[in-house]
């Protein structure tokens, strides 16, 4: 996984695949955690306002740590 592409130079598109690229159900969620970590929202949920240009990917990020 790479690092998110900047707000400032990027598309809404390029954010949401992103997401989509790095953060999917992988179908095994004894070794993943991910639904446990965003309390069951789909990234695409979680990172909208990323997505959406609005806020970082970190700032998300760092709310649910």
């Amino acid at each position: 996984m790479g690092k998110p592409p900047e707000i400032a130079n990027s598309t809404a598109l390029e954010r949401e695949q992103y997401i989509r690229d790095n953060f999917y159900c992988r179908g095994n969620c004894d070794i993943c955690g991910m639904c446990k970590v965003y309390h069951g929202k789909s990234p695409e949920t979680v990172y909208a306002d990323y997505i959406a240009g609005k806020r970082s990917f970190q700032e998300i990020t760092e709310e649910y740590r």
